[in-house]
């Protein structure tokens, strides 16, 4: 049908009517007869405590005819009450269906309210006509917002009312005494992550403290290497409730993003604990449902309750390679994370391990502060695309900045992630690689090795697919690292080869050697796993499922701010956009154990 034939708000008010209908009348059927044969169906919490993305008619009707308190899901839910958004803050319109640019449909968003428990939700769907001319949804997205009579706070707690009966700072210092003393949430971790799920978790009224390693918020950044800047626009890497201010610069420096981190937790009035750890194999109680922690803070040593557990550790230690020789090195060698001083160098010949972010970001340094010569040592092909691509593509399109930060996380969210996979195999990837033709082309003559697959034929899922199945490992978003190599100022050596280390450099098994007076391992981190067992022991890690981020069966991520396979354990890592939007998803759960209706 013509796209000026077609009405959105009409079409969209019959076709959500006619959903409604079936949910009122507790008709699975029908409901999923409101799907094309291969659509997607995206919850998250409506239907179950956890997330979930099917996708055909057989998959979500299995789904939603499960027996939950003697009724399925679908009747036990009961979702009712469905009301197109207001068109003044999000009208129906027109979308291409992904990879058949030459089909239109509808798409709009709704809320409804949900019976049990009781909540309020909001979902977008994404519908186009069948072969028959019936519209159907392509894809259909549910997401709880709030529990009633539990809705998140707008708003501070403290207002001018009460400032007869104690000051703002009695009034903060109270609320840190009753957090300190029985602590619902432990949060391992003061990154953005564990920030922003203590901000979110105190709107809800849960009480949540932070155990923080460092001296200072913020010294996880602040200590990184020199010139390192968050390699995504400022306004993607907003923090909940507070965005940036609009002179900041649109990639931020580390130290100012510490900085900004440390002042954060003042104005979100979080309770954290600095310079203090947990120490290994807190102990749970399935009686009692709460943890037993130790934290080491300063010299004492204090025992917590809480009955929760969020882990909010990051991505692992450093991984350092085990390679014959390597004790024998005469110069200096450390891990990437250990990068500090390049000046130090100056003059000297540098090698560095690994082709990543992180080997992009130290060679640029090394280059800056004068080093005699610079070589990377390219162990396996690296997912390229360079910063200028990247601004042209998923920045200024799909990430636009004219979208509030929230509505544009729920529209991300209401897209099931194996159809954006499917989008990069079908046309993104090329894309980008086209906007990058000129600079791969000479990246490959300097010898440098490109890739879009993370699985030899498992198709160009491109730079997204190795953010998702491989938290980012093996790729490259270049700040100008490539230019470096393509004019010959970095150079770079095939290594997947590498025979051994001795006094002088290292030796390849082809026996080309490079000589080096430093050596950087770029070689990534260890999976967050193992930093799990070294804080939780082996008796819980061996119950937890083996795998933390990387995407299930059915494409959504592994046990990140969902349930983890242990009861009052929580593993909250991910990009910013993971941490603004799944608080939310986290704090819900929690809340909802704490009332009872889980």
């Amino acid at each position: 049908m013509a796209s000026d034939n077609l009405q959105p708000e009409v079409i969209s008010a019959n076709w959500l009517k006619s959903l409604e209908v079936t949910s009122s009348t507790r008709d699975t059927e029908s409901f999923v007869n409101h799907f094309l044969s291969d659509g997607w169906f995206r919850d998250m919490l409506c239907f179950s405590w956890n997330f979930r993305t099917l996708s055909g008619r057989e998959k979500i009707h299995e789904f939603l005819s499960e027996v939950v308190d003697g009724q399925s899901r679908f009747g036990y839910s009961n979702l009712h009450d469905f009301k197109l958004d207001d068109p003044n803050i999000s009208a129906p319109s027109l979308f291409k269906l992904p990879g058949s640019p030459d089909i239109e449909g509808v798409q709009g968003t709704f809320t409804f309210s949900i019976t049990k428990p009781a909540a309020h939700g909001r979902g977008l769907f994404r519908i186009t006509q069948d072969v028959d001319g019936n519209w159907k949804a392509f894809t259909l997205f549910t997401n709880m917002q709030d529990l009633v009579g539990h809705e998140e706070s707008a708003v501070d707690r403290y207002g001018p009312h009460e400032s007869h009966k104690m000051t703002w700072d009695d009034y903060v210092d109270a609320k840190f005494r009753d957090t300190e003393a029985d602590p619902t949430v432990l949060i391992v971790g003061g990154g953005q992550n564990g920030l922003m799920c203590a901000a979110r978790l105190g709107k809800l009224g849960i009480r949540a403290l932070v155990i923080e390693r460092n001296a200072r918020v913020g010294d996880s950044w602040r200590q990184r290497y020199p010139n390192l800047t968050l390699h995504t626009p400022a306004y993607l890497c907003s923090i909940l409730y507070s965005p940036f201010p609009t002179n900041f610069p649109k990639y931020i420096p580390k130290g100012k993003f510490a900085n900004f981190l440390e002042s954060y937790a003042i104005d979100q009035e979080l309770c954290i604990w600095l310079s203090s750890t947990v120490a290994p194999n807190p102990v749970y109680d399935s009686f009692s449902a709460r943890w037993t922690v130790e934290v080491e803070r300063g010299n004492c040593k204090v025992i917590l309750r809480p009955k929760h557990l969020v882990l909010a550790t990051g991505y692992g230690r450093p991984r350092i390679p085990t390679w014959n020789g390597v004790n024998d090195f005469q110069g200096t060698l450390y891990h990437s994370d250990f990068h500090r001083d390049a000046e130090q160098f100056r003059g000297k010949r540098v090698v560095v391990v690994g082709a990543g972010n992180a080997s992009g970001d130290i060679c640029e340094d090394f280059v800056a502060h004068g080093a005699a010569e610079v070589t990377i040592v390219q162990r396996g092909a690296t997912c390229h695309v360079s910063l200028a691509a990247g601004e042209k593509s998923f920045y200024d399109l799909t990430f636009s900045d004219k979208i509030p930060i929230d509505e544009l996380d729920f529209r991300n969210n209401s897209m099931p992630l194996a159809i954006s996979l499917q989008r990069m195999k079908l046309g993104g990837t090329q894309y980008l690689k086209m906007l990058d033709k000129e600079l791969h082309e000479g990246l490959r003559k300097a010898g440098f090795n490109l890739t879009w697959e993370y699985s030899p034929g498992g198709g160009e899922v491109g730079i997204l697919g190795f953010l998702l199945e491989r938290t980012g490992s093996g790729t490259m978003l270049d700040v100008g690292y490539g230019r470096l190599i393509v004019e010959g100022r970095v150079k770079v050596k095939q290594g997947q080869d590498i025979s051994h280390f001795d006094e002088e450099g290292i030796a390849f098994k082809d026996g080309s050697k490079l000589l080096a007076d430093v050596i950087v391992l770029a070689t990534g981190n260890e999976p967050i796993m193992s930093t799990i067992r070294a804080l939780l022991g082996d008796t819980i890690t061996e119950q937890l499922p083996p795998v933390v981020m990387g995407l299930d069966a059915e494409g959504e991520l592994n046990q990140v701010y969902r349930p983890s396979g242990h009861p009052g354990l929580w593993i909250a890592i991910g990009s910013f956009a993971i941490a603004r939007s799944y608080t939310k998803h986290l704090g819900l759960q929690i809340l909802a154990q704490e009332l009872g209706i889980a």
